[in-house]
């Protein structure tokens, strides 16, 4: 999997724009929409109060060029345009992208990481700028299913460094979850 696109978001606006590099920081992109060590709780959270300040899982995020052709082909469109889904990251070469499990490591060469923390759900701001860049209303309702499970995915920085166009992306698994059944019984300790 490789890097094919950079993308970074102006503060007040969702759409995100080209960059040569994204120097990301142990709080995300500096200067990007989404970075911050905190953020406010909103209508994915919904067992917080909203507007309460929480952890910020969710400093960038990442697509696929496949699912994006995916998506664009259930909508019957040309292209979704990853800068109209506020996306950070463009990756090619990993078609099931949004179904890496959370607790999975992206790193780049430069020993960056970004620790995944949950798919991207679709949700109306992408679905409006689409929409609008196309001019086709419909698109703002069909978006949310076609794009359900091809949405990419949310990350923290774990490890600070620059990201560069072309990048090699090593897949770090999460470490295998050990069930109650599979764990030794106290008693065999000892």
């Amino acid at each position: 999997m490789r890097v094919v696109q950079l993308l970074a978001a102006e503060p007040a606006d969702f759409r995100t724009h080209p960059v040569d590099q994204l120097d990301l920081t142990l709080a995300g992109i500096a200067g990007d929409r989404h970075a911050g060590a905190t953020r406010l709780s909103d209508a994915r959270t919904a067992w917080h109060p909203r507007g309460t300040p929480i952890a910020n899982t969710r400093q960038l995020s990442f697509v696929s060029v496949e699912e994006c052709a995916e998506v664009a082909a259930l909508l019957g469109i040309a292209e979704v345009d990853p800068q109209l889904l506020g996306a950070n990251l463009v990756l090619e070469g990993f078609p099931e992208l949004s179904f890496l499990p959370p607790a999975t490591r992206l790193q780049f060469p430069s020993g960056a990481t970004i620790f995944v923390t949950e798919q991207n759900a679709p949700c109306v701001h992408p679905a409006r700028k689409l929409a609008e860049a196309h001019g086709e209303p419909r698109l703002a309702a069909l978006f949310p299913k076609a794009a359900m499970g091809r949405r990419g995915l949310v990350g923290l920085v774990e490890r600070a460094g620059p990201v560069h166009t072309g990048d090699v992306v090593s897949v770090i698994a999460p470490p295998k979850v050990v069930s109650q059944r599979q764990a030794l019984p106290a008693a065999a300790l000892l």
